[in-house]
């Protein structure tokens, strides 16, 4: 009985400690485990209903109602992202390889060195984008043998977990390296053109998490997120935002940026597509993401099989239609949604100054 009481106390707890609008690491990390809450709450609410039938003890009632309200919102949260939800993405219906673009995303993990699995995905499946993270020059050097068939290549090889690749089949234009708030974080903003002549917009991003040993609170992931999203919502140009987010699908701050942005999400409807820990079969949630504007259909989008890394490899295809900008419903962003979103940018600015104050962080124009 006591296990039980303890069981759902620490579920409430986690519940509406998430709740509070704050961006340490100690609180963002109740983002993360919603599905591990709702299945463990959920055998401690049927143990806590036998206890509370038998006893009819007031102080269960109230735990009992507690931990109700809190698998109902952590159910609420994760929901969109299940077979019972509407699909926010729609199946494509005879794409036309001209306009369809197909892409693989791999956090590698850069002491890894099972290098010839990714290869071997990329010659399985000839995507047309290949968007690793954490990649070194022991990486660079390893994928050198895909260049053959990715001529169009941006290369940031880096020691420090941030490195970034993208690989393209398509012509790249104007590809850029921005370090939005961080000397240290790079990520890719580039056109690709597509074999039909029509131009996407691809940024390629990989945020600091908010952990104890990489950032003290979530306040530059978020706010690199926001910028993103503000320049997407600016643009109006078709656009894929790809890459490890460090934040899960069903957080505050990427729904916020999804209605900043108006990018659309294909597991909505679908699946969660738990893409970390590749170790932890219990303890998984999706930190990688491909979002896009309401012009592209879904074709394909799965999990590869492990590469060694801690992340499972993406594999994404989209077909570009602008006829699909009539079906699909682009986020809104309210108001307070802008208020909020430039509040969390000038954080991020004023913090990326304080730790950086020689650095000047690129702008998106």
């Amino acid at each position: 009985m006591i296990v039980i009481e303890f069981i759902s106390g620490i579920v409430v707890f986690s519940t509406l400690w998430g709740l509070l609008p704050r961006n340490e690491w100690w609180v963002r990390c109740f983002d993360f485990p919603r599905l591990q809450f709702l299945t463990v709450g959920g055998f401690a609410w049927l143990g806590l209903f036998y206890i509370f039938y038998l006893n009819r003890a007031t102080s269960d009632l109230a735990l009992l109602l507690l931990l109700t309200g809190c698998l109902l919102y952590q159910a609420w949260m994760i929901l969109p992202y299940t077979l019972f939800w509407t699909k926010q993405v729609m199946q494509a219906q005879h794409p036309d390889p001209n306009n369809t673009v197909s892409l693989l995303v791999s956090n590698v993990l850069t002491p890894n060195q099972n290098y010839q699995a990714l290869i071997n995905h990329v010659q399985a499946y000839q995507p047309d984008l290949l968007i690793t993270l954490e990649t070194d020059l022991r990486w660079e050097k390893a994928l050198s043998v895909i260049e053959k068939d990715y001529p169009h290549v941006v290369r940031v090889p880096l020691d420090n977990m941030y490195g970034i690749h993208l690989y393209s089949r398509l012509p790249l234009v104007n590809p850029e390296v921005k370090y939005l708030f961080s000397p240290e974080i790079p990520s890719i903003h580039t056109q690709v053109r597509l074999r039909s002549g029509e131009l996407l917009r691809l940024y390629c991003l990989h945020p600091k998490p908010p952990t104890p040993n990489e950032a003290w609170d979530s306040t530059l992931r978020d706010a690199e997120l926001l910028v993103v999203g503000d320049h997407v919502a600016h643009q109006q140009e078709s656009c894929i935002v790809a890459g490890d987010l460090n934040d899960v699908a069903w957080s505050r701050t990427t729904r916020l940026f999804q209605r900043i942005s108006g990018l659309i999400d294909p597991r909505v409807g679908r699946q969660f597509m738990n893409t970390f820990h590749v170790n932890y079969l219990l303890l998984r949630w999706s930190l990688d993401h491909v979002f896009h504007s309401t012009d592209f259909s879904l074709v394909d989008m799965k999990l590869l099989e492990s590469i060694g890394s801690d992340h499972f490899p993406v594999y994404t295809v989209l077909h570009h239609d602008e006829k699909m900008k009539v079906v699909q419903k682009a986020p809104i962003a309210s108001a307070e949604d802008e208020v909020l979103a430039l509040a969390k940018i000038s954080a991020g600015n004023i913090q990326a100054k304080s730790e950086a104050p020689s650095h000047q962080c690129d702008v998106l124009v």
